[in-house]
């Protein structure tokens, strides 16, 4: 399956480094939701296995995890099956998130839940997670851009600075040498009319590096 995270040219993640954490108690049952962002399938069991030592004493630990990629992946870790790992997966594809993991630990309180409750549960205690993330500031949008390196003379600078302002790039960086550098990032596809009005302004000359598309903070 091929989630919309990698066919659409944004999605949101968790920020780097942190982690978000929330809890849901039903009959005396703990639900301890911990989010972090992730960028590969290892970085996901590294912090699934931190989880597990870090809740050695719980009866369930169930990870969750989405890539920008498409690729994804849940447990239900000895629940009964799909009361768990899928609808704390289906929290974070409905939130719209990707290169995240989620792992909800339970502390069994003594009564069982039935099916239902725990899909209720596991699916209340990611929600929260996902919205402690939203509240304390820790949700970035990652946008599909592309890098563009512009070297021009220095006749050229600030109509080409103003070139690049109305076509919407950002500006990372200006290396003033023989030669000036401009360090443009563009939502992808909008490098192109950049570069054509660029060709046009330098009569022809192609003055632009253009890399290859990546996902990025815009």
């Amino acid at each position: 399956m091929v989630s919309a995270a990698a066919q659409a040219s944004s999605y949101l993640t968790l920020c780097a480094g942190k982690e978000a954490t929330a809890e849901f108690v039903d009959r005396k049952s703990r639900f301890i939701a911990q989010l972090v962002h992730v960028e590969s399938e290892e970085e996901a069991a590294e912090f699934i296995a931190r989880v597990r030592a870090r809740h050695y004493d719980a009866r369930h630990n169930v990870p969750a995890w989405i890539l920008s990629d498409g690729r994804e992946r849940a447990s239900d870790d000895g629940e009964p099956q799909r009361t768990s790992g899928m609808p704390t997966l289906d929290v974070l594809r409905g939130a719209g998130l990707a290169d995240v993991c989620c792992v909800v630990t339970r502390y069994f309180g003594g009564t069982l839940l039935g099916p239902g409750g725990l899909v209720r549960a596991y699916s209340t205690a990611t929600q929260r997670a996902v919205e402690e993330a939203r509240e304390q500031g820790l949700v970035a949008e990652m946008t599909l851009v592309t890098p563009v390196d512009v070297r021009l003379p220095y006749a050229l600078h600030d109509r080409v600075r103003d070139l690049a302002d109305r076509s919407g790039a950002h500006v990372c960086g200006t290396d003033y040498a023989a030669d000036v550098t401009l360090y443009l990032v563009f939502r992808a596809g909008e490098e192109e009319p950049f570069a054509a009005a660029l060709r046009e302004l330098a009569n022809g000359e192609d003055l632009c590096c253009i890399g290859a598309p990546t996902f990025s903070e815009f």
